[in-house]
């Protein structure tokens, strides 16, 4: 036995192949036995290179052969590529930022003006609210009058100012022509609202409207106030100027009902059909001023398509207001400004569609002097 252990000598005893390894383990006998386990059972990486470094796959133009999608490019990889700057920041500026002088003023005369202030009533506020009431339902039973076409006798005697004024049944007061166009009148202290008409349109919509003749149209005449309240301060007198189409309640001041607009003496303020207090937009006038008013009608600057059918034509006319004191133009505004939906009613009348009618509402004691004949008035047009 001892010689077969001698010629077995003390070697280990292998278990597995070549990837194994060597153990030393005390037995009972306080003998050194060495025994081989495989890496398996240790738990450990096999040996050799991983399977990525093999000779296989040394070379850039082999892949294996399970995975020929992912061939890499031909381009270096980003971040070796060279860039003038930074791709995602650039370079930061010179120097301290500029200085922005905040205590400058911006210039605003490119601006537009800024939109009228409305008020609720006026600073007389000679009329009563069932007068108001009355004057819309008495407008609600009368509605506009269609145009007409005036005759050629018509036509020429409005152009040479040859119109006469309608004094109503609530005019208390003269009423007298002093030659043609010119009509002087006075009205007595504490005298209640009226309004003094045109005999004949000022403005013809058959022949005057841009639409139909293809040029612009303005109309005007002027208002020469001698006395206003005859110098009592009891008395609170008003005068307004402005235009109507027909018919109009003529115990109202022009620009209070619908289709009428007008400028007031004694607020300055502009009324385009509103019974509230109308808009800011000139100072008050009085004794010695001689105030007019004009309206200029001409095309839209888009006119519609030519194969649109007039009936459905959006075409309308552009209207300006304008309003002059002694001879100089003063202060306008154009018809189809933005409006005021809670107070304001519209402008249907006023637009061209409608003959239209010289204006001058009274109230309280005044005497005045209107200009309908063109060389009588102190504006000269240009």
């Amino acid at each position: 036995m001892r010689f077969f252990n001698s010629l077995k000598g003390n070697h280990p005893v292998t278990i597995g192949g070549p990837s194994s390894q060597e153990v030393v383990r005390n037995d009972s006998r306080n003998r050194q036995e060495k025994r081989t386990y495989s890496t398996e059972q240790l738990g450990l990486p096999p040996p050799g290179p991983p399977p990525s470094h093999h000779t296989q796959y040394q070379t850039s133009s082999s892949l294996p052969p399970s995975y020929p999608e992912y061939a890499p490019s031909p381009a270096p990889p980003p971040s070796h590529q060279h860039h003038e700057r930074p791709l995602m920041l650039d370079t930061p500026p010179q120097g301290p930022p500029p200085y922005h002088d905040w205590t400058v003023i911006p210039d605003t005369a490119l601006l537009p003006p800024p939109p009228s202030v409305g008020h609720e009533s006026g600073i007389a506020g000679n009329a009563d609210s069932h007068e108001a009431d009355r004057a819309h339902d008495w407008c609600k039973r009368n509605p506009l009058v269609f145009p007409h076409q005036p005759t050629q006798a018509q036509a020429g005697a409005v152009e040479k100012g040859d119109v006469r004024l309608m004094k109503p049944k609530e005019y208390r007061g003269e009423l007298l022509m002093l030659s043609t166009g010119v009509w002087q009148g006075s009205t007595r202290a504490g005298s209640t609202d009226s309004c003094l008409l045109t005999s004949s349109p000022l403005y013809f919509a058959y022949t005057d409207s841009p639409t139909h003749t293809g040029h612009a149209k303005t109309i005007y005449f002027e208002l020469e106030i001698t006395s206003l309240g005859y110098g009592s301060r009891t008395d609170e007198s008003s005068i307004a100027i402005g235009y109507c189409a027909m018919p109009y309640p003529t115990w109202r001041m022009p620009g209070w009902e619908r289709a009428s607009l007008a400028v007031h003496s004694d607020d300055g303020h502009r009324y385009v059909n509103d019974t509230w207090g109308g808009k800011d937009f000139t100072t008050p006038f009085t004794a010695g001023d001689t105030v007019g008013i004009g309206m200029s009608f001409s095309l839209p600057e888009n006119p519609p398509e030519y194969n649109v059918a007039p009936e459905q034509s959006p075409l309308k006319n552009q209207v300006e207001i304008f309003f002059t004191r002694n001879g100089t133009k003063e202060g306008g505004w154009n018809l189809h400004e933005e409006l005021d939906h809670e107070t304001d009613q519209g402008i249907d009348g006023l637009d061209g569609l409608f003959d239209l009618y010289g204006a001058i509402g009274i109230f309280g004691g005044a005497e005045f002097r209107a200009y309908l004949r063109r060389d009588e008035w102190s504006w000269r047009p240009q």
